[in-house]
C-alpha cells in the first residue's frame, strides 16, 4: 500500500499535477507545479512569457533582469537574440485552469494580463503623430495622442516603453507645431498633448528645445492665464520643467507679457499643492536669475507677493512652506521687499515660528530673512522690527538653534542676529520661551 502510494505521488510530480501534502498540524498544503513557477522567483507566474531561448519566466521578473543590464537567459546563460519576450498563452491558460480547480483551497484565478505595448507599436504611433503635425491635422493628431497617453497610463512597463522610444520629444515637437497656429483653433489637441507630456517628465534636452520655443511658451502662458483648472496645472508643470535647468528660458519667460501675473494668481487662487509648489519654484527661479531680477522683484512686490507668501506660510505643508520661504528670502534682497515685510504684522511671528519647526531648510530661510530685516532696522533709527522679534521670542529661539546646530552660513547669521537683538533686550520683555518650543521637531 505504501509503495503504490509513493508511486502515485511520483507519477503526479512527473506530470506536473497538484500535490497535496500534510504538514505537522495535519493541514493540507498545495504544491505549485514546477512548470507554473518562475525560475527566477519560484513563485506562481501571473504573466508567463517565453524568451528566445525557449525558457518561460514571469514577465515582471524577466523584465527587471533585462533592465538591470543582463542580456543572457538566467537559466541557460545563453545570449538573448531578442529582448522582447513573447506571451506564453498555453502556460497561462493552464495556470488559470489550475487556479480554478483549486479555488476550494483559497487559490484565486490569475487575471488575463493585457499584452504590453512594444517598441514597434510606439514608434508607429509617433510616426503617425509626426505626419499629422506636418499636415496640421488636429483631429487625427488628437486621436493618436489620446492613444499614446492611454498606453502610457496602462502600466509602468508601458510608460517606460513609451518614454524610451522618444514620445516626449515627439509630443513636444507636436506642441510647438500646433502652437504656431491659432491657439483657439487647436486648443483641444494642444491641451491633450500637454496633459500627455506631464506623464513623461523629465524631458530630454531636445524635447525641452521644442517645448521652450517662443510659440510654445506663449501657449503655456495662455493656458496658465485661462480659467480651466487642468490647463493651468499642466501649464505650470511644463514651465517648471523648462526653467529647472536653463537660465535662458527663465529670462525669456519673465519677459513675456502676463507670465508673472499668471504665476502670482496661481498661488493666490490655488488649484492643488502640486501646482502651488510648481508656481513658487518658477517664481524663485525668476527672482534669483542673474539678469534684470530687480525689475521682476519690484513687479511681484507691487502685486502683493509679500503678504500673500506670509498668509500662505501660516498653515501650509512642508514643501509649500520651504518654497514660499525661499521666494520670500529672494524678495527680501530688494529694498522694496524688505520694506513690505517690515510693514506686515505677520512677518516676525511667522518667521520666528518656522525656526526649528518644519525642516532644516525652512530654518535656514527664516534666519536669513530675519537677518535681512533686522540688519535693515539696525541702520535706521526705528527699531520696531527688532523689538517685535524680541517680543515673539526670536532671541531664545536663535540661542537654541546655535545649541542644536545648523549649517555655517546660518550659524553666522544667527550669531549676528543675537548681537543685534541683545542691544535692545532691555527695552522689551520676551514671551514665555516654552511657547516657542512646544512643536520642536529637531532632536537634541
Amino acid at each position: 500500500m505504501m509503495i503504490s502510494s509513493w508511486r502515485r505521488r511520483r507519477a503526479a510530480r512527473r506530470e506536473g499535477k497538484l500535490q497535496q501534502q500534510r504538514n505537522d498540524n495535519g493541514e493540507i498544503e498545495l504544491t505549485v507545479p514546477r512548470d507554473f513557477r518562475c525560475p527566477i522567483s519560484l513563485d506562481l507566474m501571473k504573466d508567463p512569457v517565453t524568451l528566445s531561448t525557449g525558457i518561460t519566466y514571469d514577465r515582471e521578473n524577466i523584465e527587471k533582469w533585462i533592465e538591470a543590464g543582463n542580456f543572457t537567459c538566467p537559466l541557460t546563460n545563453q545570449v538573448l537574440r531578442s529582448l522582447e519576450p513573447i506571451p506564453n498563452h498555453i502556460i497561462r491558460k493552464k495556470i488559470q485552469d489550475w487556479c480554478v480547480e483549486n479555488r476550494s483551497y483559497g487559490i484565486e484565478r490569475i487575471p488575463t494580463p493585457r499584452v504590453p505595448v512594444t517598441s514597434m507599436e510606439v514608434s508607429d504611433i509617433l510616426s503617425k503623430i509626426n505626419v499629422a503635425c506636418m499636415k496640421q491635422n488636429g483631429k487625427g493628431c488628437l486621436d493618436l495622442v489620446l492613444k499614446i497617453k492611454s498606453l502610457a497610463k496602462e502600466s509602468e512597463r508601458n510608460k517606460r516603453c513609451v518614454v524610451s522610444n522618444g514620445a516626449g520629444c515627439a509630443l513636444s515637437e507636436a506642441f510647438q507645431a500646433f502652437s504656431r497656429a491659432s491657439f483657439d483653433e487647436n486648443v483641444a489637441v494642444l491641451e491633450e498633448i500637454l496633459s500627455s507630456l506631464t506623464i513623461m517628465f523629465p524631458l530630454d534636452v531636445e524635447a525641452k528645445g521644442f517645448l521652450g520655443s517662443a510659440s510654445a511658451m506663449r501657449c503655456l502662458i495662455w493656458f496658465l492665464s485661462s480659467g480651466d483648472l487642468s490647463r493651468r496645472r499642466n501649464a505650470v508643470l511644463g514651465l517648471r520643467e523648462l526653467v529647472s535647468t536653463d537660465e535662458r528660458k527663465i529670462n525669456e519667460l519673465s519677459d513675456m507679457e502676463g507670465a508673472i501675473e499668471a504665476l502670482f494668481k496661481l498661488i493666490k487662487d490655488p488649484i492643488c499643492p502640486t501646482s502651488t509648489k510648481a508656481s513658487l519654484l518658477v517664481i524663485y527661479k525668476i527672482i534669483t536669475s542673474s539678469s534684470t531680477k530687480e525689475k521682476r522683484v519690484k513687479k511681484l512686490v507691487n502685486l502683493g507677493i509679500v503678504s500673500l507668501l506670509l498668509e500662505t506660510l501660516v498653515d501650509s505643508e512642508r514643501g509649500i512652506c520651504e518654497k514660499a520661504l525661499g521666494v520670500l528670502d529672494g524678495i527680501c534682497n530688494s529694498e522694496e521687499g524688505r520694506q513690505m515685510a517690515c510693514n506686515n504684522a505677520l512677518s516676525m511671528p511667522v518667521l520666528v515660528k518656522k525656526i526649528l519647526r518644519v525642516s532644516n531648510l525652512t530654518t535656514d530661510f527664516s534666519v536669513s530673512i530675519l537677518w535681512k530685516l533686522c540688519k535693515k532696522e539696525k541702520t535706521e533709527d526705528d527699531a520696531s522690527v527688532i523689538l517685535e522679534a524680541l517680543q515673539v521670542g526670536a532671541f531664545l529661539k536663535l540661542l537654541l538653534l546655535l545649541q542644536v546646530g545648523c549649517v555655517e552660513q546660518t550659524k553666522d547669521k544667527a550669531s549676528e542676529l543675537l548681537k543685534i537683538l541683545n542691544l535692545h533686550r532691555n527695552k522689551m520683555e520676551c514671551v514665555d520661551p516654552m511657547d516657542n518650543f512646544k512643536d520642536l521637531k529637531r532632536p537634541f
